[in-house]
């Protein structure tokens, strides 16, 4: 018996490589709700989930986040035209693992959308600039509260998807 959910998981691949074509409004609704039911610490979802579609601010981030990296004309998003920014508070010092889980879930989203993504770090270096700053400001949220937790390269991937490596041994243990 084949389980969808399991094959979706199976088959996901982080994407370095996409088409310049902007996702559709629908299927970027689409991942971003599949991040709002992620779990978090006692149900409180302190996530913020960011969605840049706008070329020039997405152009902006990825040479901040490129300069991070220790070059700033490198493109750390491989070119995707949307990139979705996570940050959470943190109440109940979850922030990280909530956050991560947000992403998780649009990640696996976007696989059965046929749409590519790649998690992209250098988020919480980021929350201290000017320009995360002045976006959160834009938002009416306060950089300050927030732990920048991860970005998502999104979009369709320009090519066919990598192989999955071999699962290494010794990954799991059962015991009974």
């Amino acid at each position: 018996m084949t389980n969808a959910v399991l094959e979706n998981i199976k088959s996901r691949r982080s994407v370095r490589k996409y088409k310049p074509d902007m996702v559709p409004d629908d299927l970027l609704n689409k991942v971003i709700e599949a991040g709002t039911f992620a779990p978090s610490g006692r149900g409180r979802q302190p996530s913020v989930i960011i969605a840049i579609k706008n070329k020039e601010l997405r152009d902006r981030i990825a040479k901040l986040n490129g300069r991070i990296w220790g070059d700033e004309n490198f493109d750390t998003f491989y070119g995707a035209p949307v990139i979705l920014l996570v940050a959470a508070t943190n109440v109940n010092n979850t922030a990280v693992y909530d956050g991560s889980l947000v992403l998780q879930n649009m990640m696996l989203a976007a696989h059965s959308l046929g749409l590519g993504s790649c998690w992209i770090h250098r988020c919480a270096q980021s929350m201290e600039d000017p320009l995360y700053i002045e976006l959160f400001k834009s938002l009416g949220l306060d950089a300050k509260d927030y732990i920048g937790v991860g970005h998502l390269a999104l979009g369709y991937a320009n090519g066919e998807l990598p192989k999955a490596a071999p699962r290494k041994e010794n990954y799991s243990f059962i015991v009974e």
